[in-house]
């Protein structure tokens, strides 16, 4: 269970979070990474540690485009990580001191979502073997976001993330379903790039979040490595995308982010109420995910079934591929083949 995806683009943060001349710190797949943004407007990402004396990076400064260390005062440069300055050397005292650095990530904006690329060799510097996500939705301002922190390996959050089955016990409320309302579902899935998706189709009629849109709403709902789920609401020409990333910080822990990018004004006008169910179903979420860690701590025996949970076999198959691909230095090849799921929700 310590194992994560490489090679491979990470939801880093939105691009409002970081500010020019400004650094700010974030963790990924155990990595410690400072994000800033150069005079240019483009952002970086370097490893979050000195080496000279441990110390993170972002509590120092920007200098230019260099990063300066707020214990010595080193200087990194933001595309490469090479030290440009030690400010404590004597000018007859003879270093070279670009052969110190630190690492450095290839850092993309994508729309107002910012993705930071790990790769398995820290001392890579081959092109990213993939290209972030593109959603068009995403040039437009959020409209909503939230985010919380789950206690758990990546891959539990992954799988309550896209579990179809368990709506109506961990959310059961007026505005969405209850156990009362399940009945049998049948939903068409196909291949798509690193992952899956739900084929687009009318929301199921036990959804009252759905009918507040009015119209005929149809939905698709997609999932790709290494956590990204996305829901694309179509109702008439107007549209939301609702974009929840996974992110693995370390082994136990787990941020999950969640943003709402719309051109439906009710939706705007309503963001306050929309917001607060949004936060009500990601905490529901996290309460659920502590409690499972008092099982887990015992490391039972997992199960997973037909068809509920065909899904979580899927996330499991594709990390599975995506990492032997890597290895082989080979082409993807995705395990999911097109096929009806029925569960009861």
């Amino acid at each position: 269970m310590n194992d994560f995806a490489f090679d491979i683009w990470y939801f880093a943060t939105l691009s409002g979070d970081i500010k020019t001349g400004q650094l700010i710190r974030i963790e990924i797949a155990g990595q410690p990474i400072t994000l800033g943004r150069k005079r240019d407007g483009s952002v970086f990402a370097l490893r979050d540690i000195c080496p000279h004396r441990a110390a993170p990076l972002s509590a120092g400064q920007m200098k230019g485009d260099t990063v300066e260390c707020p214990y010595h005062g080193w200087r990194f440069d933001a595309d490469d990580g090479k030290c440009t300055e030690i400010p404590a050397l004597c000018s007859d005292q003879d270093m070279d001191v670009e052969r110190i650095g630190v690492r450095s990530y290839p850092a993309r904006e994508q729309g107002h979502l910012v993705w930071v690329y790990i790769a398995a060799d820290p001392k890579s510097t081959a092109p990213p073997a993939v290209q972030p996500p593109y959603f068009a939705l995403a040039e437009l301002k959020p409209v909503m976001r939230d985010g919380v922190l789950l206690n758990c390996h990546v891959d539990h959050a992954v799988i309550g993330l896209m579990d179809p089955a368990h709506g109506p016990y961990v959310h059961s409320q007026w505005w969405w379903r209850s156990e009362k309302s399940m009945h049998e579902k049948a939903k068409a899935f196909e291949p798509r790039e690193l992952g899956f998706a739900m084929a687009r189709h009318s929301p199921s009629s036990n959804s009252f979040a759905y009918k507040i849109l009015g119209g005929k709403p149809e939905t698709e709902i997609t999932f790709r490595l290494p956590g990204i789920r996305t829901e694309h609401v179509r109702v008439g020409k107007k549209q939301l995308l609702s974009f929840t990333a996974v992110t693995p910080i370390d082994e136990s822990h787990t941020q999950i982010t969640q943003v709402f990018f719309t051109d439906i004004g009710l939706i705007k006008w309503l963001r306050p109420v929309v917001a607060r169910f949004a936060a009500a179903f990601l905490r529901q979420d996290a309460n659920m995910v502590d409690l499972q860690q008092m099982g887990l701590k015992h490391d039972p025996r997992l199960m997973l079934v037909d068809d509920a949970d065909t899904q979580a076999k899927w996330y499991h198959a594709i990390k599975r591929e995506w990492a032997k691909s890597r290895e082989e230095g080979r082409d993807f090849v995705n395990p999911v083949k097109a096929r009806v799921l029925r569960w009861r929700s």
